[in-house]
């Protein structure tokens, strides 16, 4: 039975042949299908190998891992300057997905043997420099220290993101003070 939420984001997307025709490969690809962050997800051995996003502009198909992917044709891009394991492609229509299928399935391929094989993106735990606001913020209260220690690396990357690209140092004092609830409970920037 199909989850509700996944007919809904069908339902409503501004690429609904691309976003079909990608949904049709990846499950004749025999991956699961599952909701999870405000889309459909597709996974394997128990973890998520990719999911479909519709943007204004097009569809794309999002590899969680494709940092991991071969990929001599460089035809996976980065989602944004920042994106360090998620590798992704752009589709217009669903005669451009068609024209890309085997690019796809074999790039699902590699991710599905990946996620079996447990092979994991290497990523530096902490590759950032905290914005001096953000240091002294933790430096004056032991209980947000002790719950940014406890925030994933990923959660916590993109908090320095957030608060670094403020140009001025009020503004950055300014996310961080109202950043501060949401480390205290444990989220990232993009957590409800």
């Amino acid at each position: 039975m199909t989850d509700p939420r996944i007919t809904a984001f069908f339902a409503d997307s501004a690429h609904p042949g691309a976003l079909a025709a990608l949904r049709a490969l990846l499950l004749g690809a025999g991956l699961q299908e599952s909701f999870k962050w405000r889309g459909p997800c597709y996974g394997a051995h128990g973890g998520i190998i990719c999911t479909i996003w519709g943007f204004r502009d097009a569809a794309a198909l999002g590899f969680f891992k494709g940092a991991l992917l071969d990929d001599p044709q460089a035809l996976l891009d980065r989602p944004g300057p920042n994106s360090r394991a998620v590798r992704l492609l752009r589709f217009a229509d669903a005669l451009a997905v068609q024209a890309a299928a085997p690019a796809i399935l074999g790039f699902v391929e590699q991710a599905v043997a990946n996620e079996a094989a447990g092979r994991k993106v290497d990523l530096p735990p902490d590759d950032f420099d905290l914005p001096e606001e953000l240091i002294a913020a933790l430096d004056a209260d032991p209980g947000l220290q002790a719950a940014w220690d406890a925030l994933t690396p990923g959660r916590r990357r993109g908090w320095v993101l957030h608060v670094g690209q403020a140009r001025q140092s009020a503004t950055r004092s300014a996310r961080v003070d109202r950043a501060r609830d949401r480390i205290l409970a444990g989220k990232g920037m993009h957590d409800r």
